[in-house]
């Protein structure tokens, strides 16, 4: 028979204590959140739709972005026991200078339409947790101010050809004035992908202020009074638009880019290049061919070419293919930090991150950026451990298993 006796006052005062008030909202979401998926929740309570579905969103039918996400889900992870864990060292080497972490922030365009303190915000967290960051072309804070931002953060800038080469090496120009250390190219947008969440949304550059959008400013005041009071959007590469963003691709890109105008690349810009936006083992040997530093196996995202090849599919054949010559990285789809581990683990040199802060940004600007680096970042070591392994180079195709 059970005895039993009325609990004393000391012993469940430790049982009683209550959870700290956090008082502060935004602080409060990003520390109830716990993977990128719970930023991603917040990021649309606290943004227009037609923002937060211009940064969730792809092309067409949206099966590249299913597709590249299912392939990370589905595939296997294959620990090893009875290794020393307890010191795992994240350190990463990507154009021969180190990483903190084995990923770097992917240039993601009108950052500052996310929220006000965009790129901003985006360098500082690069610099203060020692990973590198891409500005895009389409970037809403110019090339210099992104540098003066934080000078000690490693910075790449991410060009678009445009139809006016002239205006191009500008660009590439301001970039090796302000610090850039690598040019990284993109080229899977001859045209523009039909995003139709945009069109539907009737998303375009600045927000117009229709009907839907007041309506939807009743529904987010805190962004609208943000976008309205602070400085005006400051495009990285050109002075203004009005219009959807298709129509601004369409009207500034080069579709007559060849494999051949590389050579006129190279001609302005002589640091690392890193051609972003390979989808085949034959054309990561073309750009290779032509000096590339490293290639980034990437569909944008899935917002350009609906159906694409899944990059994580293709990584093991590139890096047979081209990793002896090149760096092999890897994006799309990647949403935890054992998405990094398995790409690593599978032959890439680094992976790009995009969606993944930016769902921070929208839900906590600098604050947000900095959860999702150390949401990731938490994951990625957790997984190194129960994989059975302290060091990045340790990781091998033993590790992982595909679908």
């Amino acid at each position: 028979m059970t005895r039993r006796q009325l609990p004393k006052w000391s012993e469940l005062a430790p049982l009683l204590q209550p959870k700290p008030l956090r008082l502060d909202p935004t602080r409060r979401a990003l520390e109830d959140a716990l993977t990128i998926a719970d930023l991603r929740r917040v990021a649309k309570r606290r943004t227009p739709r037609s923002v937060f579905d211009y940064t969730d969103g792809a092309a067409e039918a949206e099966i590249t972005l299913r597709r590249a996400r299912r392939l990370f889900r589905d595939l296997e992870l294959r620990p090893s026991i009875l290794h020393d864990v307890s010191h795992v060292d994240t350190t990463t080497e990507y154009l021969g200078k180190p990483s903190a972490l084995p990923f770097a922030f992917a240039p993601t365009g009108f950052t500052r339409m996310m929220h006000h303190e965009g790129e901003r915000a985006v360098v500082r967290v690069a610099e203060r947790r020692d990973i590198p960051y891409a500005l895009s072309t389409m970037g809403t804070t110019s090339i210099e101010d992104v540098a003066a931002e934080a000078p000690d953060a490693r910075k790449w800038f991410q060009l678009y050809v445009w139809k006016d080469r002239g205006a191009g090496e500008d660009l590439m120009a301001r970039a090796k004035a302000a610090g850039y250390e690598a040019l990284m190219l993109t080229v899977d947008v001859p045209v523009a992908g039909a995003r139709l969440r945009d069109t539907r949304n009737g998303f375009s550059i600045p927000p117009a202020l229709t009907v839907k959008t007041v309506l939807d400013a009743g529904m987010h005041p805190a962004w609208w009074i943000n976008l309205l009071t602070t400085e005006p959007l400051t495009f990285a590469s050109l002075n203004s638009w009005g219009g959807t963003v298709a129509d601004l691709l369409d009207k500034l890109f080069d579709p007559t880019m060849t494999i051949a105008d590389l050579e006129w690349l190279r001609a302005s810009w002589d640091g690392p290049l890193i051609i972003k936006g390979v989808q085949t083992v034959e054309d990561a040997r073309r750009v290779t061919d032509a000096g590339a530093d490293a290639v980034v196996l990437s569909n944008h995202g899935g917002r350009q070419l609906d159906k694409a090849p899944v990059p994580l599919r293709l990584l093991p054949d590139v890096v047979d293919a081209v990793g002896d010559r090149t760096e092999v990285w890897v994006d799309t789809g990647i949403t935890n930090g054992s998405d990094v581990v398995a790409a690593l683990a599978l032959g890439a040199k680094a992976t790009l991150v995009g969606r993944a802060y930016l769902y921070g940004l929208m839900a906590g600007g600098e604050r947000g950026v900095d959860r999702a680096v150390e949401i990731l970042g938490r994951e990625v070591r957790r997984t190194m451990a129960l994989l059975g392994v302290n060091d990045v180079s340790q990781l091998g195709e033993r590790h992982v298993r595909l679908p």
